[in-house]
């Protein structure tokens, strides 16, 4: 028997350690993915700075993330609420913090373990495509996640 597909949300956020590099990749994929049809956020447990390996390869797909203000969780909070129905967290530290949350928010978590690359050694190219693996695991994972993502939105 077919394990149920899960339920197509509204609001998205994406979450990791800092912020930095995992989840606002993913962010942005998303929203390039799904404009009209979901709201995209991303926050980290801490505040981190936007990782400029990430933004390098995300702008080889075209994407700006340039701009990205790592957000954590309370900040989120306090600017907006934390009104997601799916949090989608990316390290063990941001999915402990999900689960904390869920005490409190009706909000379903999902944990994608996803390598951090900032931790890779290597010269310039080796930490490149260290993260242009993690960018095209989570544009993966997100297209299976969603697929009907915009066909549910009528």
């Amino acid at each position: 028997m077919d394990a149920p597909r899960p339920r197509q949300p509204q609001a998205v956020l994406f979450a990791c350690g800092l912020n930095s590099v995992r989840s606002p990749m993913a962010e942005r994929l998303l929203q390039q993915m799904f404009p009209q049809s979901l709201y995209v956020k991303s926050a980290g447990v801490r505040k981190g700075e936007l990782d400029p390996f990430a933004v390098a390869v995300m702008a080889e797909l075209g994407q700006d993330i340039s701009g990205h203000k790592p957000t954590t969780f309370e900040e989120l909070d306090d600017w907006e609420g934390l009104n997601f129905d799916l949090i989608i967290t990316l390290s063990p530290e941001a999915h402990h913090k999900a689960l904390e949350l869920t005490r409190t928010l009706a909000a379903e978590v999902e944990y994608w373990p996803t390598p951090d690359p900032s931790a890779m050694e290597g010269n310039r190219a080796q930490k490149l495509q260290a993260y242009r693996e993690v960018c095209d695991g989570l544009s993966i994972r997100i297209r299976r996640r969603f697929a009907n993502a915009g066909a549910a939105s009528g």
